[in-house]
């Protein structure tokens, strides 16, 4: 809305109002006749309607914008107002409720070598230095009305200025990988953040609802080449999408056996342990019984070896010269160790 224009009507209106009522009280003077008394109250009535010219309302999806000669002085909001009467006061009235949207490197893209503005506004650098082509809708509307027609001189344009600034800014710290892929959403968020900071530092009275990120493409010149590096990322996605299924299949199973094999090992080490107490406590015991009598516990060993090795001899020889073992009888029976003769006749 041009302020000029807003400020123009407003006069206007009141302009009209204020020659209607002088017409109209020239108008009855002249037929009355007025004189005197008569007259004084005509003027007393005409300054009361003066006054009363003062009062004006402001609908919910308005805010008034009271302007003294011609100078902005107040903003008020929905509802019964007063201002001093025209020629002094005069309210604009602009729609504050409706929400404008800004395209912003919306134009087709061109295969040509030349660029128009609309190639060179939405082409930008991102974060890793690639060149994408990013275009946005932002969606607007009138915060403070006063400051929208007055603190500015075009605000459309310098709400456009500062889409394509904060739009760059956030493109320009984002890799081209996420900015075409999860990180959109983020990066409009981001965007309206911004904007909406740059805006209120230049009280421009615009409020930014939303900010729709539309396209973000590389150049149509590379287009193909970076499709084909798309197409392996995806190859190399799915290669290791699949690594990572063969591990949690292997990996479970591989820790199941290492278990087991540690169960196993832990069992025979007790199994071993136990065993080698044993012999230990044996050997300590037969020792014990040793240091008490050595000869009879050697003789005690050497007869359980002997029977020992005896079970297991083919042959038995007895000595019967009487230089054996004193107080033995001479005597073993040999039917019972000598084995039978196997098949090919040795005994």
């Amino acid at each position: 809305m041009d302020a000029d224009s807003a400020a123009t009507s407003g006069r206007r209106a009141h302009s009209s109002t204020l020659v209607g009522m002088v017409q109209w009280v020239r108008y009855y003077i002249q037929l009355l006749g007025l004189r005197g008394k008569g007259l004084f109250l005509v003027l007393a009535l005409l300054v009361f309607a003066w006054i009363n010219a003062g009062i004006y309302k402001v609908q919910p999806d308005e805010q008034g914008i009271v302007l003294r000669f011609g100078k902005w002085v107040d903003t008020t909001g929905p509802g019964l107002h007063y201002h001093l009467p025209y020629p002094i006061d005069t309210v604009l009235f602009p729609k504050v409720t409706q929400v404008n949207q800004l395209q912003l490197g919306s134009g087709p893209a061109s295969l040509s070598s030349g660029q128009d503005e609309s190639s060179r506004e939405r082409q930008m650098l991102t974060g890793d230095e690639n060149i994408v082509e990013a275009g946005c809708a932002v969606m607007w509307r009138i915060k403070d009305a006063g400051q929208y027609l007055f603190k500015i001189q075009n605000a459309e344009a310098a709400l456009k200025i500062s889409a394509e600034s904060a739009l760059r800014e956030v493109i320009g710290r984002t890799p081209i990988q996420a900015a075409m892929s999860d990180k959109r959403q983020q990066i409009a968020d981001q965007t309206r953040d911004l904007l909406q900071s740059l805006l209120d530092k230049q009280n421009s009275g615009i409020q930014v609802t939303q900010v729709q990120l539309q396209r973000v493409d590389p150049p149509a010149a590379v287009i193909d080449a970076f499709n084909d590096v798309q197409r392996a990322r995806a190859d190399q996605e799915r290669a290791r999408n699949e690594a990572e299924a063969y591990a949690n299949d292997i990996l479970p199973r591989a820790r199941g056996e290492a278990s087991h094999i540690n169960q196993e090992a832990e069992a025979y080490k007790s199994q071993a342990v136990n065993l080698a107490d044993g012999d230990a406590k044996s050997f300590l015991a037969v020792y014990a019984s040793y240091a008490k009598a050595k000869d009879v516990t050697a003789w005690r060993l050497y007869m359980e070896g002997i029977d020992e090795v005896l079970k297991k001899a083919t042959r038995v020889i007895v000595d019967t010269s009487g230089k054996g073992v004193s107080g033995v009888v001479p005597y073993l029976p040999l039917t019972d160790k000598v084995k039978p003769a196997s098949k090919d006749g040795v005994k």
